[in-house]
């Protein structure tokens, strides 16, 4: 199995996240391309070699000229969203910022709709996040492990004052993950840094048995006497667990609508996935008076019921909805790439054990396949099907 080891001796944020990556060998141009699908209209990915304490390390910064937008989860939402980005690529970016959103929401007090993201709102900071879950797609990876993370100590000053390292969004999100501080001052672990790190890994601790294939620096921007500022990533396999499918607590939200347009119910179902929904569908169904209605059904996890709760409030006529605690069973997947004639083509691989029960290609890539090639779609995905080995 594809393994990332994240080695946080120095704390980790993204830009060290994304060096790393470019070290481990992602391709910048394919990378740049990538991240173009965000349709940011002016950025370039400063990327140089950089010695720190004898280590040679990759130093990665985004930079956005004029950009000093802070925005809402809403906002950032939208964007990745709305971009042209992989479906895998989109949802480990969006789960991301959620969870950074949640942090902040309980730090504050607040619902998580209301957070006002402030540097992380940046779009040099979601160019990071997006930009590592790219390079984490590019390399095949399928399972995260990393090691104790390095918070630093002091103080740091943020948008509402003065804090204690590591800030309380940073020590929120690193909840029932070890972590640790030395003699070395500052903050080493940022938020960014921090909810990639807890979103994408299951597993925190010793290097696990692995054999290692690359290993890559990310340098910090930062010096430290005697105390080398990089974030090392190890990639390389582990053995396949013997675990079949992944279970997981969800919740169901549902109500019953029977005065409610056609066209609200669509724009309610394309709000839902903007927002995150697992799934969201409809049943036609019949309520007293013999009516005809239709039922809006839509799965989340359970800290996002809030916002989904939220969404059919304000966007229907209902006047409340049901809740169900489900759990929902999912075979192993992994992401791996063919070549065609078209390019790299993203596809998605089901398993059961050690048997492959499913394979699909990526269909947005189909989808953009086709329309750059003005080709039907379904000669398009018969090529690529032919080529799946």
């Amino acid at each position: 199995m594809k393994t990332l080891y994240f080695d946080c001796f120095a704390g980790a944020s993204g830009n060290m996240i994304l060096g790393a990556l470019i070290g481990l060998g992602v391709d910048q141009d394919e990378l740049i391309e990538q991240i173009r699908l965000l349709d940011v209209a002016d950025f370039r990915i400063e990327i140089d070699r950089r010695n720190k304490s004898g280590i040679d390390a990759v130093h990665a910064e985004v930079v956005v000229p004029h950009e000093h937008v802070h925005r809402h989860l809403r906002d950032i939402e939208k964007i990745i969203g709305e971009s042209r980005l992989s479906a895998g690529v989109k949802e480990r970016s969006l789960a991301i910022f959620r969870k950074l959103a949640a942090a902040e929401a309980k730090v504050h007090g607040i619902d998580i709709e209301k957070v006002h993201f402030h540097e992380v709102g940046a779009m040099d900071s979601i160019i990071d996040v997006v930009g590592c879950c790219i390079g984490f797609e590019l390399l095949g990876i399928e399972k995260f492990v990393a090691s104790k993370i390095h918070v630093g100590s002091g103080f740091v000053n943020m948008a509402h004052g003065k804090f204690p390292v590591p800030p309380p969004a940073v020590a929120e999100l690193l909840g029932n993950i070890p972590i640790y501080a030395t003699e070395v001052v500052g903050e080493l672990t940022t938020p960014t840094g921090a909810a990639i790190i807890a979103t994408v890994c299951a597993e925190f601790g010793n290097l696990p048995e692995m054999t290692v294939e690359r290993t890559a620096y990310g340098a910090g921007t930062r010096e430290h006497k005697n105390f080398p500022n990089v974030l090392r990533l190890m990639l390389g396999t582990t053995a396949q667990t013997e675990e079949k499918t992944k279970t997981e607590p969800l919740i169901l939200i549902e109500t019953n609508l029977d005065d409610i347009s056609p066209e609200i119910l669509g724009f309610v179902m394309e709000k839902a996935f903007e927002m995150g929904a697992l799934d969201c569908w409809f049943t036609l169904i019949q309520m007293k008076k013999n009516r005809p209605a239709t039922m809006v059904s839509i799965l989340c996890r359970e800290p996002e019921k809030a916002k989904f709760i939220g969404l059919l409030v304000r966007e229907t006529t209902t006047l409340g909805v049901r809740l169900k605690t489900i759990e929902r069973t999912c075979l192993t997947r992994e992401i791996t790439k063919i070549e065609t004639r078209f390019g790299d083509v993203p596809v998605k691989i089901a398993r059961y054990g050690d048997d492959v029960v499913n394979i699909k290609p990526e269909f947005e890539k189909l989808k953009e396949i086709a329309k750059r090639e003005n080709l039907p779609l379904r000669e398009v995905e018969a090529e690529v099907r032919k080529k799946i080995v």
